[in-house]
């Protein structure tokens, strides 16, 4: 499902459901969203913030987070919320504005693709994009960031996208029942799981080797929760961007913290964290308006974007620390 249509009904539900976005009233522990949380590594600096007391330290009181698939849910979830912020894709981000939710980016989540892959089997014949021309690849859905990033790698590497068959299979555990089964050639994967089944599959592909820095998750909130709460906002991204610099500093730690977090061994759990650390995946919420755009450049590859983007619209900076407004 596309993010556009994920989002459709969401004009009327931000209505209904207004007055509670905008109470000011604070509660004792608040709750946020983060797409994917659990099951990729976008929410490791939250996870390390709450663990280590640093949303405490910048004054408010992130207890536990709201999970989701990505996309839409996301976005509905932080709505739903009396703490509506949410660091989404930033597909959904976009799709929102467009939907006509009053919306705005206030940090950068990540900057890498790092954790994104494309796998085969080990005896295939598959050695390099290349030799997908002729070939089916399992994506997870139509318009979604595993046939962005296909996309995107095929042009970076000169392939005819037109001569590989994109097959949606619902999820990166069935594109890989699909690859074992020999219905596809290879399959997109993400990590955690591509490390936990690292002995099962080949890569062909590591898109972070390929693609350049991009922007790929932000903080997102209304602009009458910003308007009406801009100290818990402020507090929500210092208390991230300290999360940020403490994965960084010790990630072995970090390491620790994301495993129990996530319900992952520590061996795997280290080798996600370690493995995001050269590309600096995490970023602490500074914008970068190239990086912002090489992602339109990929959603426009999808038909998610087809006209400009103003950032001046959307992005409010405001919020950022001062030590970090301009970083990265």
């Amino acid at each position: 499902m596309s993010f556009q249509k994920s989002l459709r009904a969401l004009v009327s539900a931000a209505v209904l459901t207004g007055a509670a976005l905008t109470a000011s009233t604070p509660s004792v522990a608040d709750e946020i969203s983060v797409t994917q949380w659990g099951t990729s590594m976008y929410g490791a600096p939250y996870a390390v913030a709450m663990a280590e007391g640093l949303f405490k330290k910048a004054g408010v009181d992130i207890t536990s987070i709201i999970g989701s698939g990505g996309g839409g849910t996301t976005v509905r979830n932080l709505l739903a919320s009396e703490t509506p912020y949410g660091d989404v894709a930033i597909a959904a981000a976009l799709a929102a504005q467009r939907q006509g939710l009053d919306v705005i980016i206030v940090n950068t989540g990540t900057r890498s693709t790092a954790e994104a892959s494309l796998v085969t089997m080990p005896d295939s014949p598959i050695k390099s994009l290349k030799d997908l021309e002729g070939k089916k690849v399992a994506i997870t859905s139509p318009k979604g960031v595993s046939e962005m990033l296909l996309l995107m790698a095929l042009k970076a590497e000169g392939v005819d996208a037109s001569k590989v068959e994109r097959v949606a299979s619902g999820g990166y555990v069935n594109g890989l029942t699909m690859l074992e089964q020999g219905a596809v050639a290879a399959a997109a994967l993400i990590e955690p799981l591509s490390i936990m089944r690292a002995a099962k599959y080949r890569t062909v592909a590591n898109y972070g080797k390929i693609l350049p820095p991009m922007t790929t998750s932000v903080g997102i909130t209304t602009r009458a929760f910003a308007q009406k709460n801009p100290d818990k906002l402020k507090a929500i991204i210092a208390g991230r961007a300290a999360g940020v610099e403490a994965l960084y500093a010790d990630p072995a730690k970090a390491a620790e913290i994301v495993g129990k977090a996530f319900k992952l061994e520590p061996a795997i759990a280290k080798v996600a964290v370690d493995n995001m650390l050269g590309p600096r995946m995490w970023s602490t919420g500074g914008f970068d308006l190239t990086e912002m755009d090489r992602t339109v450049d990929g959603l426009r590859l999808i038909g998610e974007v087809t006209g400009p983007v103003d950032w001046t619209k959307l992005v409010d900076s405001s919020y950022l620390p001062a030590s970090i407004q301009g970083k990265k």
